[in-house]
């Protein structure tokens, strides 16, 4: 059933989250809040949606999932202030417990700056991960420029904002865990750096690592676990345009053309051929353009593949109830567009794509 009304063609961001029972939720943020599509059942084709979530003032989403297969939403929210006063902006939280299921109502976290509205505004928007504990953790930018943080604990209670430092932050954070739950949080930067921090082991105090050689555009970084215990950081070089990879061992970033996209990077690790790979995905020249880039050398070439209609944009990445890539975008009118991985090809091929949740 449709739930929403006039503008919601105006999605901005894009999430794709496998619940605990397998089936697939598509959150994008639309004008008024979040729209949510959920699989019928494992593996599709079938979708129920789009629904709407209300949300006033929300202009951003990010979406990640707990261990006991909770969806955390949280995005940043901008109200207007009164005549000559500043905007009213918080951080915003909500739990999905079950598929398909009613999310909690909105939680304020508030901003590192409580007492200074002027300098909420500066806010960024935030990125998060669930640690080893359990512990989910949001990360946004300060008004100065670095990097603050708010630890939510296993029982479910939020500690104060605490600065973990940095300068010349430009926005654009993205955050993961790895499979033993060690955080690491990838911060864009001027100066052609990006600033990192992370976890040495599960369960350790966060610190401070080197900068990273990475003149990333805002917006456009992913992170996957590639292998065991070791994350690849994709993100769009500024000047050139490229995707670039890079892993804490690589002595430099590697390039993997693309030139002429923009927007976000979607990944996913998957087998492709008996191979294993981080699937991406971005918008390239009015299209979408799908590669399969290896796993375990992020210094491979990669073939871009043109896919889906012109002007499908935003696009999410993950793995069906049936180990299937699946790749979702938004269309030029806002609705959902889905296309599955055709597992009796050779190669990253997907099967034809289907608009979704069109009432």
């Amino acid at each position: 059933m449709d739930q929403l009304g006039e503008g919601w063609q105006r999605a901005m961001a894009l999430r794709l989250l496998r619940g605990k029972d397998d089936r697939l939720t598509a959150y994008a943020l639309v004008a008024g809040g979040v729209a949510r599509w959920t699989e019928d059942r494992p593996g599709g084709p079938e979708w129920t949606g789009p629904w709407l979530i209300e949300a006033v003032g929300l202009v951003s989403l990010t979406v990640a999932q707990s261990a006991e297969g909770y969806a955390h939403l949280v995005g940043l929210r901008r109200r207007p202030g009164g005549a000559g006063e500043p905007a009213r902006v918080d951080v915003v939280h909500a739990t999905q417990f079950q598929t398909g299921r009613p999310l909690t109502a909105w939680h304020s976290l508030g901003t590192p700056h409580p007492k200074d509205a002027r300098k909420a505004e500066r806010t960024g928007a935030p990125a998060m991960a669930v640690d080893s504990s359990g512990a989910l953790r949001v990360f946004v930018r300060n008004a100065g420029g670095g990097v603050s943080a708010r630890r939510q604990d296993p029982k479910g209670t939020w500690e104060r904002w605490t600065d973990w430092k940095g300068t010349h932050v430009l926005g654009g954070l993205s955050a993961t865990a790895t499979a033993d739950g060690r955080l690491e949080l990838l911060a864009p930067a001027e100066k052609g750096a990006a600033l990192r921090w992370y976890q040495p082991g599960p369960g350790a105090a966060p610190k401070r690592g080197e900068d990273v050689p990475a003149d990333a555009r805002p917006d456009s970084a992913a992170v996957v676990e590639t292998s065991p215990g070791t994350l690849t950081h994709y993100w769009r070089d500024a000047g050139s345009g490229e995707l670039m990879a890079w892993r804490p061992d690589s002595p430099a970033p590697a390039p993997l053309g693309g030139a002429t996209g923009t927007g976000p990077v979607a990944a996913v690790r998957a087998v492709v051929d008996g191979h294993d790979c981080t699937v991406l995905a971005h918008q390239d020249a009015g299209r979408l353009a799908v590669a399969a880039h290896p796993s375990e050398d992020e210094a491979a070439g990669v073939w871009w593949t043109p896919s889906g209609e012109q002007g499908a944009h935003t696009p999410a990445l993950a793995l069906d109830g049936q180990g299937r890539v699946v790749l979702a975008a938004l269309g030029l009118d806002g609705r959902l567009l889905v296309a599955r991985q055709k597992t009796d090809e050779a190669g990253l091929a997907l099967r034809a794509w289907n608009r979704v949740g069109s009432g």
